[in-house]
């Protein structure tokens, strides 16, 4: 007897610093029926951010349960997946920055999450900065930091069936999703 795989809805949050990308991609989340499982890829480099994390952790509630993974998230996500859960990864530029100062090729991890989708039980709704909008960097880091992250976000919207594009805490659907998420 052989089990018929269904289509998962994954999605893509984008937008720029405070758009409302992180309350938005949460919300979507707690919509769904089952657990809420929350990927955290900040790392705490200093007390702004240490309360940051402190604040998303609060209006998150007890409903969540956090995973910190800076650095490996697609091995986090095959080890905490289940059928009826959704994942909430974010942030996606966070983890390109951890990839980058840990010396870790953020387009080779970047395609091994794209490959990783296909393969989980769950949807995972990925939350990331769109970079690409301002100027260019003036230093090599931070251009190939804006590069890594603006071809992860196409590869990822190749892929999933949902990207939305958050501005002024407006949601903008860029691509409409062709699956049903329930």
């Amino acid at each position: 007897m052989s089990e018929k795989k269904t289509a998962i809805a994954h999605a893509l949050i984008l937008g720029g610093a405070r758009s409302g990308k992180s309350s938005y991609a949460e919300q979507l989340v707690e919509q769904k029926d089952g657990d809420c499982l929350y990927v955290a890829t900040a790392r705490i480099w200093d007390d702004e951010m240490f309360d940051r994390i402190d604040e998303h952790k609060e209006r998150r509630g007890a409903r969540w349960t956090t995973f910190e993974e800076p650095l490996d998230i697609v091995q986090c996500l095959k080890r905490i997946q289940r059928p009826g859960a959704t994942i909430l990864v974010d942030c996606l530029t966070l983890w390109v920055t951890n990839l980058m100062m840990e010396g870790r090729d953020p387009d080779v991890e970047g395609a091994q999450l794209v490959a990783s989708l296909a393969e989980l039980s769950c949807p995972v709704v990925l939350v990331s900065n769109e970079v690409g909008l301002g100027i260019v960097p003036m230093d090599k880091m931070s251009r190939d930091f804006r590069d890594y992250a603006g071809r992860l976000h196409q590869r990822l919207a190749a892929v999933v069936p949902s990207v939305t594009f958050m501005m002024s805490g407006l949601p903008m659907q860029v691509k409409p999703s062709a699956v049903s998420s329930d």
